[in-house]
């Protein structure tokens, strides 16, 4: 039986929804993991060669300070791997989202206990050794200054992503596939609304935790600075208390972030505007839409349509072509 010549090939869907400098980060992360590491040990094997316990536990705090940044080179490397694993629906693009989740409940945890801490300080003050604990707290500042020069650059790249590298002609629910492989060159390239579809909260959780550790490590000079000076033992506590407050309130905007990923609330309300503007632009209406991101850089839409007229999804999917962040397209078409 000879087949008719008008059946379209069957497409098949890439499901690859990383971020466009996913490789770099996961590098620029492995590198900071790898001087966190040797300062850790650096400061526990020295503290233990000349008794210092104040060394020993700064070179205990920074392995829980690299055990954070361990958890976000892990999602790198599980997501890079994983990305065509076809048991992830939806790819694993937001699996950094969730090492970012995690790693922001670590964040609000440890602004907990240095609050903790330091009210316990104000109430109990204890005897300060500055002879090493200024030294330190500039060695640990250091490493924090150098984690950050390793780790910028890699986590803002702005997420225009191209669909047709990473599966975004998507599919259509009526079996039309008419796609227009070439509708980049043919359309407007509109440029996504929202920073925040392209944002890396992996490589932003691991910059948080540079961040939080270097404030930190700034709060306690000063503080330790003016104790030693002026004899006010309560300037470290209080330094304390204004880095664990200042580190829960960037705890408090990644968990509000991440978690909205995670629970796929819409992302971006302009970009849903403006597809319900441009299906409806000719008379057709847009019965239902789903709005979600995939990755970073990468938003996912499923879309039911009333058409006006006899048209198909794929005169739909060619008006859509503008948004070049709607990586994997789903359109129903709903006949009269």
């Amino acid at each position: 039986m000879t087949a008719d010549a008008r059946t379209p090939e069957p497409v098949f869907h890439q499901h690859i929804f990383l971020g466009a400098g996913h490789d770099r980060s996961e590098r620029r992360a492995w590198a900071v993991i790898w001087l966190c590491g040797l300062m850790m040990v650096a400061e526990i094997v020295g503290g233990l060669l000349f008794g210092s316990i104040a060394l020993v536990a700064d070179g205990l705090h920074m392995s829980t300070h690299a055990g954070a940044l361990l958890l976000a080179a892990l999602a790198y490397t599980y997501s890079r791997r994983h990305a065509e694993d076809t048991d992830f629906t939806f790819g694993t693009g937001k699996l950094g989202d969730l090492a970012g989740y995690t790693s922001a409940i670590i964040l609000a945890m440890i602004a907990l206990l240095i609050g903790y801490e330091s009210v316990t300080r104000i109430l109990a003050p204890v005897q300060i050794h500055f002879a090493e604990a200024i030294p330190i707290a500039c060695v640990g500042l250091a490493v924090n200054i150098a984690s950050a020069l390793l780790l910028s650059g890699g986590g803002h790249d702005h997420g225009h992503s191209h669909g047709g590298a990473h599966g975004g002609h998507g599919h259509d629910d009526d079996h039309d596939h008419d796609h227009d492989h070439d509708h980049d060159h043919d359309h407007d390239h509109d440029h996504d609304h929202d920073h925040a579809t392209g944002r890396d909260n992996n490589m932003r959780a691991a910059v948080i935790h540079v961040m939080a550790d270097a404030a930190v490590s700034v709060l306690v000079i000063v503080g330790l600075t003016l104790a030693r000076a002026f004899g006010w033992l309560w300037m470290d506590p209080l330094a304390g208390i204004v880095g664990a407050c200042v580190i829960a309130s960037w705890s408090y905007g990644l968990i509000r972030d991440t978690g909205a990923i995670l629970l796929d609330r819409v992302p971006d309300h302009r970009l849903a505007g403006d597809v319900r503007r441009v299906i409806e632009s000719d008379g057709s209406k847009l019965a239902d839409l789903h709005l979600w991101r995939l990755g970073p850089g990468h938003l996912g839409a499923i879309l039911s349509v009333c058409p006006k007229g006899h048209r198909n999804a794929g005169y739909y999917r060619q008006k859509l072509a503008r948004f070049s962040s709607l990586s994997h397209l789903t359109i129903e078409i709903q006949e009269s």
